[in-house]
């Protein structure tokens, strides 16, 4: 009888939410999230979300729809601040993602500790892809600040992988040829031989590969791939002597699946990321996974790279956007000069 009595009040309860139209994701047949991503993740989770909705049904009965959104980092991360009704943020670079706490605490401050490997559920780095042998002889880093290479790369301001670039031709710089000073002088040359600064990855992928622009096309490795499996020989790659080890986070975004009442599947969504199909989804997509087992399996895909965390040569994401990508810091600098 009592149990009759809690299952009524269940179902009447249901019923007062559908009357408000403010039903639950737990009481609904059906769910969407809305996972707001950088440019070049779109067959990533094309593959992923159609991988979890499978399970997620399997699990629980419910179906589940896991729209996307695309664009240079900074940007979707604004986009978020000002209103975008993201479920999930799967941004390039966890400066981008701190934004969100930083303008309207939509996410918790220490949202890197929710899930494993500082919610990184897979990495990437920068390399270089040249035309198809290689005409201009581009070997390093060196090579971009030669005189009449025209580079591709996207940027900094509105997008992550143009600040992984950025920082990795400044470190190189700075490791070979002694200090910040030179450092900034070899970006600026590197960046006296920018054409166009398009406002995402994907932009600049295009500029390079179908437009036929640039000489050389600072990429992320995946992107790098991508190119490589659509067009073939067209495109040759290059790993530079250096580079940086990127790490893409993830997270919830609290306020919006607090209020939507979608934590308990964008959390399942991020955490089936880590699980041994999202980690071979992620090599298969040309990313590089974090498990032991999906590492195995990929592991002649990737080359041995020597490479410098965030943390080690600028201290963080906060320090190295004040110094680089704050308004006025290096980038403006440089640039505006040109």
């Amino acid at each position: 009888m009592q149990a009759r009595r809690h299952w009524i009040k269940h179902k009447l309860a249901v019923a007062a939410l559908l009357a408000t139209g403010l039903v639950p994701a737990w009481a609904q047949n059906k769910v969407e999230l809305l996972n707001v991503s950088y440019d070049p993740t779109r067959e990533l989770y094309v593959e992923f979300n159609a991988a979890f909705a499978k399970h997620w049904k399997a699990k629980t009965g419910q179906e589940v729809t896991i729209k996307q959104s695309h664009g240079g980092s900074g940007k979707q991360a604004r986009g978020i601040i000002d209103g975008l009704d993201a479920d999930v943020a799967t941004l390039a670079l966890a400066g981008d993602t701190d934004a969100l706490h930083n303008n309207g605490k939509l996410i918790p401050k220490d949202w890197q500790k929710r899930l494993p490997h500082n919610s990184s559920p897979y990495t990437s780095t920068i390399i270089l892809v040249v035309r198809e042998g290689n005409p201009k002889g581009i070997k390093d880093w060196d090579d971009l600040t030669r005189p009449g290479i025209k580079v591709i790369t996207p940027n900094p301001k509105t997008s992550g992988g143009a600040r992984w670039n950025y920082l990795a031709a400044w470190e190189f710089a700075k490791r070979k040829y002694g200090g910040e000073a030179q450092a900034r002088d070899f970006v600026k040359k590197l960046y006296e031989n920018v054409p166009v600064l398009d406002t995402g990855a994907r932009g600049s992928s295009i500029t390079f590969a179908q437009r036929n622009q640039g000489d050389v096309f600072i990429s992320w490795e995946n992107e790098a791939y991508l190119l490589e499996k659509e067009f073939g020989t067209k495109f040759d790659i290059v790993y530079p002597s250096l580079s940086i080890l990127a790490e893409p986070a993830v997270t919830v975004v609290d306020k919006t699946v607090d209020r939507k009442g979608t934590r308990q599947v964008a959390q399942a969504y991020l955490e089936y990321l880590y699980s041994d199909e999202g980690q071979d989804i992620a090599g298969k997509n040309f990313y590089r996974p974090i498990s032991v087992k999906a590492q195995a399996k990929y592991a002649k895909q990737f080359p041995k790279l020597n490479l410098f965390s965030i943390d080690q040569a600028f201290g963080g994401w906060s320090q190295a956007t004040q110094a680089h990508f704050a308004d006025g810091a290096s980038f403006d600098q440089i640039y505006t000069k040109k």
